[in-house]
């Protein structure tokens, strides 16, 4: 058997260890100090040593290549356009398997539903529709129950990407019930004068 290219060196005296202790699950005598040694190392060194390869060289004449990598084996085709993929290039997104300029032009272009890059944020509308009306008050008639209409709608939607609490829809929430409570003061006042 050829020797590694990357010897395995042991802990304490820093000797190349023989390639038969490799991935025993037992433990080994070092050759130079006899201390006792694990050896777990990863398969590719292993198919290095038992082919005579290096572990670079992947693609045999006869596999297909990788579109970005021609170098590389191809694992499997692009879902949405149909190259061949190594395993360096194929994202798995719920399934799918997509290489990255499939992904970029979904993100860019929208038609991704899987995808998701940006979120409505309920939490903010709901607070500028109860606050924005308050410069002009005659608006807040209308803005109010529409305020207060979707923070309760949308309490449990999803908020934003970073995590954010719930004060925002608390904030709208008790400023539109205010304004409608003015209202209707307001409209009791009117009432009882007439």
């Amino acid at each position: 058997m050829p020797a590694a290219s990357i010897d395995v060196l042991c802990s304490r005296c820093n000797i190349p260890l023989p390639v038969e202790a490799f991935n025993t699950g037992e433990t080994a005598s070092c050759p130079g100090c006899q201390a006792k040694t694990l050896v777990t190392v990863f398969p590719a060194l292993l198919r290095e040593i038992a082919s005579g390869r290096p572990a670079e060289t992947l693609l045999v004449d006869t596999d297909a290549s990788c579109f970005y990598h021609p170098q590389k084996k191809a694992e499997i085709a692009c879902s949405n356009c149909g190259r061949f993929l190594c395993a360096l290039c194929d994202v798995d997104l719920n399934g799918q398997h997509l290489c990255p300029p499939c992904i970029e032009t979904g993100k860019q272009k929208g038609k991704m539903k899987n995808l998701e890059n940006r979120r409505v944020l309920y939490d903010d509308i709901a607070l500028s529709v109860a606050v924005v009306p308050m410069i002009i008050f005659y608006f807040s008639i209308l803005t109010a129950p529409i305020a207060l209409f979707v923070a309760i709608r949308y309490w449990n939607a999803p908020g934003s990407i970073v995590p954010r609490s719930k004060i925002r829809f608390i904030l709208a929430i008790g400023i539109a019930i205010l304004q409608l409570l003015g209202w209707a003061t307001l409209l009791y006042f009117i009432l009882r004068r007439i």
